[in-house]
């Protein structure tokens, strides 16, 4: 039973509710009120009537309104009129000697007793007023007793009763509740349409709610809600399925962006991996057959198989690579310098490139050191402030350290720094070009070190591999002040890229030339590996052309004393 009448009320929609219920309450709230009135109503005109009563039953009143009698007569006026107060006078002895409704019919007479004594009439007149029935029972009277003073015989006290009828109050009482109850219903009525009213108005948003959800459950992700007002609930409520629905759609998209993206990246990995697998067992085949009958043959092929599975490794660790980047995995901080870990990068750069001119461009050192004594055959050349066209020439600017080439240092013409000064022999002209001078402080940035060396050396083998032999690069090491970001810049002068795919070179396995990343041994994940460690510090980095020709690429990372904490890689 109780579960049906559940069912049920859920059946009910929500306007009807709201209305049923507020009737209810307000027909309550008026029934109440009428009660109340009512209940308070009635003794007030009963204290009315007895204060009326206590009045009329003096003795000059009794004597001369409702006896009918003159002062000190003692006849009865048998023939007096009717009054609307019916009065009893009991002697000394309790007896009822006069009333004044002999012309009232029996039946409709107060019932009084025919004998009350002046002890039971004090009772009755400390009392006040009490109801009283006529000898039929069918008309209410309200009565009260009055001891007096008795002219015959002298002094002697009698009994007074006075009654009359409230048929007034009823009628009192039946008008109010009539004009109550009318306009009650009215009241009802009113308030049920009212509110009916108010509450369609209010809710009428909300079928636009669930239009907009219909809309959203068919596919359509693009509908939004308006048209209530914000500081209503309805307004918060739309303004909160709106911010929903944008994350919502939001997630849809990133989510078919990221399938899709997995979807090339499963097809670009499984290509790449074909196809040294596709050239081994070619190698593994023309060898179990018996194709490589010379040893130049055996060794060629063992060369070629030996390039592949080099080739395939590199793949497979950059793989490994980008899925430990992401993974939500908190980054091994601590305060990193770019200027160091430029020269590095360059140094690394000569190592492998010894024909190659690498220039660092850095801001200056925090305390100048004091230069070595040169060792017997070391040839080095000065710093110097690296200068600009329209720009003065200063010893706050950056300065553009020699860099060495391998060449010289083979031949013995070296220079040790001691760990603090930087080791070159080249200049080279200034990369950045940021507002304010430059601090007299390392460029510090929150990193994990490892990565931001992965970072440098990938963008250096990016140069390395595209450009030209004897073809110079830059490093560039500046401090934007007021972005409080750290800039670091690796500049090569090649071919370039074409400024239509700047964003795209940064997706994996994306390249603009198929072949060239296969005859240059790379992944075509480098740039991607850039991108997530890059983002995972909280950074960012860009592509731009080199003046002159070539491709600029820029790294920027919050300074270590800035707000901008890095995240977890692949957060």
């Amino acid at each position: 039973m109780h579960s049906r009448l559940l069912d049920r009320w859920n059946a009910i929609s929500l306007r009807t509710k709201i209305t049923g219920v507020t009737v209810l309450m307000l027909t309550l709230g008026l029934l109440v009120t009428g009660i109340g009135t009512m209940s308070m109503l009635k003794p007030v005109l009963l204290d009315q009537l007895d204060a009326q009563l206590s009045a009329a039953s003096g003795a000059n009143y009794l004597n001369t309104y409702l006896f009918g009698t003159s002062s000190g007569s003692a006849k009865i006026a048998t023939d007096a009129s009717p009054s609307d107060y019916f009065a009893a006078l009991y002697d000394s002895t309790g007896d009822l000697v006069r009333t004044n409704w002999s012309n009232i019919p029996f039946s409709s007479r107060p019932a009084v007793p025919d004998h009350i004594s002046v002890t039971d009439g004090k009772q009755l007149q400390s009392q006040g007023g009490y109801p009283l029935t006529s000898n039929d029972g069918r008309i209410a009277y309200r009565a009260m007793a009055q001891v007096v003073t008795l002219t015959s015989p002298a002094g002697a006290l009698g009994t007074a009763i006075v009654a009359t009828n409230t048929s007034q109050i009823d009628t009192v009482m039946a008008s109010f509740l009539a004009i109550f109850l009318g306009f009650g219903v009215i009241v009802i009525i009113v308030g049920a349409g009212l509110t009916r009213m108010l509450v369609t108005t209010t809710f009428s948003p909300l079928r636009e709610v669930e239009q907009t959800a219909a809309a959203i459950a068919d596919g359509d992700f693009s509908q939004r809600l308006g048209g209530a007002t914000p500081n209503t609930e309805v307004g918060r409520l739309n303004r909160s399925l709106n911010t929903m629905l944008n994350r919502i759609d939001r997630a849809f998209s990133d989510r078919a962006r990221t399938i899709d993206q997995m979807r090339r990246f499963v097809g670009d990995a499984s290509h790449e991996l074909r196809t040294p697998l596709v050239s081994l067992r070619g190698y593994a085949e023309l060898y179990r057959m018996g194709a490589l009958q010379t040893s130049d043959d055996v060794a060629q092929a063992m060369d070629r198989i030996e390039k592949e599975a080099i080739r395939m490794g590199i793949l497979v660790e950059d793989l490994l690579e980008l899925a430990r980047l992401d993974e939500t995995k908190p980054l091994e901080l601590k305060a990193v310098d770019l200027v160091a870990i430029a020269r590095d990068a360059a140094m690394d750069a000569m190592a492998g490139s010894p024909g190659r001119i690498v220039t660092v461009i850095a801001p200056p050192p925090v305390a100048a050191v004091a230069p070595e004594p040169e060792e017997p055959g070391v040839e080095t050349a000065p710093l110097r402030v690296a200068d600009q066209p329209g720009r003065p020439t200063s010893a706050t600017g950056p300065i553009a350290f020699a860099g060495a080439t391998l060449a010289r240092l083979r031949r013995g013409r070296t220079r040790r720094s001691g760990g603090t000064g930087p080791i070159a022999i080249a200049t080279g002209e200034e990369l950045i070009s940021l507002p304010g001078s430059p601090p007299a402080h390392p460029a510090l940035v929150l990193a994990e070190e490892n990565k931001l060396r992965q970072v440098v050396t990938n963008l250096m083998g990016n140069a390395l591999r595209y450009t030209a032999s004897d073809s110079p690069i830059e490093i560039g090491v500046q401090i934007d002040h007021r972005a409080e970001r750290a800039v670091l810049e690796v500049r090569d002068h090649g071919d370039g890229i074409p400024p239509q795919i700047h964003e795209k070179i940064f997706q994996r396995f994306w390249r603009a030339d198929t072949s060239r990343t296969r005859e240059t041994g790379g992944s075509g994940l480098g740039l991607a590996i850039v991108s997530s460690i890059v983002a995972a510090h909280n950074g960012s980095v860009d592509v731009v052309e080199t003046p002159g020709g070539g491709a600029t690429f820029r790294v920027s990372l919050p300074l270590a004393d800035s707000t901008a904490a890095p995240k977890p890689v692949g957060g």
